[in-house]
């Protein structure tokens, strides 16, 4: 289907964030001029509250108009993604951004060189500053991690230089990497790709899992010693930041940007292994259905329930939705309703459609959802796993100023997450479909396998990586495959082969180039499946709680609104509380194939 043929109530209004194209240049040429009155600020913020309050406005102003414009720009780009006329949009409004980003570089190190005396004065002499405390608070937190102008302007100038080792590794990795062909189960010749990869492990026939397996890992064996270079480049560069900055290690500067205590990351490492057994025991039990005498790592991904014929029409899946959302109260049903009825979903795929789905938006105006659906009852838990992100938005949005709206990556996944959740719970406790209950609670199963085991997995893989670089130690294939090949064992038990093969997935996980981001897959889960428990027992109080956590935004750090919520990630409770839902999943899983 093109683009054209959309019927209108199926597609994103985007004519709310702006009515026409035209109007998008004329607002992209006003925000063009406004870059230089950047000039006029330089060097006067420290000399009143009135000056430092007219930069603060002035900077959010040009930052509302940038956002609106980058995101209009790459969602018109999205729907279609051969339109050579939303390309240039999209591009131009990258450009137009990094151009800000440069004219507003002088203002944090300018903030920082005001003393805290003078900046309790200025809140004294200008109450309306008090919209920018938290901002201002967090650029001088950062005070003692940051350094001079001169050296300052040194490091800014060696990123590119620094990012060297992940855009080799992304050039490799995505353009010049070739992987084998093999036979499909209908025997035909198909070239293994990234995009097929995990489908393949997912076949019903083995020779053809075992084959795409053999196939990409082969294919990284023969760059190994160059891609463990390249990783240990990755790995020198965080840890020369660090100790140029004054940080203890790498991982206490990651974990800075959002306050995160290093204690939550070990947390959760342990809890995790205190909990193997229940790992070991999903292991144990997937290679009992799957039936076979030994289990090996490329049968890790093949459905061990099969999924339901249902095919769900778009309005079913939103009643479906709404239903399982019910315990979440009025107030968050009717935003729910509110989405659903005033096109905030891109639903159908169209030729040149990006793939996927996400959320996404601008302040000031309702988030937006791309989908491209299918009616299966994946599918279904997409559209409330992506709703959970948009009301999250919706929320922090409505109730924070633009300076405080936008939350942190470690609480992004803890709504869609906490809705998946719900609606998981709520199909389990009504479906008398034996099959279609063995399917949802595998599809749970795999969530935890997929995001609380493997994600801690990488979260431990990174720590030994970035502890050895820190102690000195020398980063070589050898080590890493070694490392990684343990982990394995330690992660998935005695019931599997190990086979040799894996040692080498650490050299194609891109993440591991965005040092100490995975972890926050598995902590957002377990604080998602605590909410969602608390939710469903508590009702109303638990309800209430959780709304502040959503209104909050970023005006406060992350661990505390999730403590708002009822959730405190600098305690192993929440884990606990999720790998107890995965255990007794697991138990009755396993009475339903005995």
């Amino acid at each position: 289907m093109k683009r054209i043929e959309q019927k209108v109530e199926d597609t994103w209004c985007l004519e709310d964030m702006f009515e026409s194209d035209d109007f998008w240049e004329e607002e992209f040429g006003r925000l063009q001029r406004m870059i230089f009155q950047y000039e006029d600020f330089e060097g006067t913020l420290g000399e009143s509250a009135d000056s430092l309050l007219e930069y603060l406005k002035f900077n959010d102003e040009t930052n509302l108009l940038m956002e609106r414009l980058y995101v209009y720009a790459n969602m018109r780009y999205h729907q279609d993604m051969a339109n050579s006329m939303y390309q240039e949009f999209a591009a131009r409004a990258q450009k137009l951004m990094v151009e800000i980003s440069g004219a507003s570089a002088f203002a944090e190190p300018e903030i920082l060189e005001i003393t805290t005396e003078k900046i309790n004065i200025f809140f004294n002499e200008n109450p309306e500053l008090e919209t920018y405390k938290r901002y201002i608070s967090e650029i001088l937190r950062g005070k003692n991690h940051t350094l001079d102008k001169k050296t300052e302007t040194i490091l800014a100038k060696s990123r590119q230089m620094a990012n060297a080792a992940e855009n080799i590794f992304s050039m490799y990795n995505g353009a010049d990497i070739k992987f084998p062909s093999i036979t499909t189960e209908e025997g035909e010749e198909i070239e293994i790709t990234h995009g097929n990869f995990v489908p393949l492990l997912e076949s019903t026939d083995r020779e053809v899992r075992k084959a795409a397996f053999e196939g990409v890992y082969e294919t990284y064996g023969k760059m190994r010693n160059t891609l463990a270079a390249t990783f240990a480049a990755n790995l020198d560069q965080a840890n020369f930041y660090a100790q140029v900055r004054n940080f203890s290690s790498a991982r206490e500067m990651y974990l800075y940007g959002s306050n995160i205590p290093e204690s939550v990351y070990d947390n959760l490492i342990e809890t995790v292994h205190k909990n193997m057994d229940k790992m070991h025991k999903y292991v144990s039990l997937r290679k009992k259905i799957l039936d076979v005498s030994e289990l090996h790592m490329y049968d890790l991904y093949t459905p061990i329930a099969k999924a339901p014929d249902t095919k769900y029409s778009f309005e079913a899946a939103k009643d479906i939705v709404l239903e399982g959302l019910a315990p979440m109260g009025e107030e968050y049903i009717k935003v729910l309703e509110e989405g659903f009825d005033n096109r905030w979903i891109d639903v159908y795929e169209n030729e040149g459609k990006r793939s996927g789905a996400y959320s996404w938006g601008a302040y000031g105006i309702h988030p937006y959802v791309l989908m491209n659906y299918h009616g299966t009852l994946d599918h279904v838990f997409t559209l409330a796993h992506e709703m959970g992100h948009a009301i999250h938005s919706y929320y922090s949005d409505a109730n924070q100023p633009y300076v405080n709206a936008g939350y942190k990556i470690f609480v992004a996944e803890v709504a869609s997450t906490c809705n998946e959740s719900l609606l998981i719970q709520h199909l389990l406790k009504i479906t008398e479909d034996e099959e279609e209950k063995a399917y949802l609670i595998n599809h749970f199963l795999e969530q935890f396998k997929g995001t609380l085991y493997r994600q801690t997995m990488f979260a431990e893989f990174e720590k030994i990586a970035h502890s050895m670089v820190q102690n000195g130690e020398g980063v070589t294939a050898d080590r890493l495959c070694e490392i990684y090949y343990n982990l394995n064992k330690k992660y998935f038990g005695d019931d599997i082969v190990i086979d040799k093969e894996i040692e080498l997935e650490w050299a194609r996980i891109p993440h591991f180039y965005n040092p100490f981001y995975v972890y926050q897959y598995a902590t957002g889960l377990s604080a998602a499946i605590a909410l969602s428990k608390r939710i469903i027992e508590e009702g109303k109080p638990a309800v209430e709680d959780y709304m502040k956590f959503l209104k909050g935004g970023s005006s406060q750090d992350p661990i505390e609104l999730l403590k708002i919520a009822g959730v405190d990630m600098t305690s192993a409770k929440p884990i606990e509380t999720a790998l107890e839902l995965f255990g007794n999943l697991l138990d009755e899983l396993q009475k339903m194939t005995d």
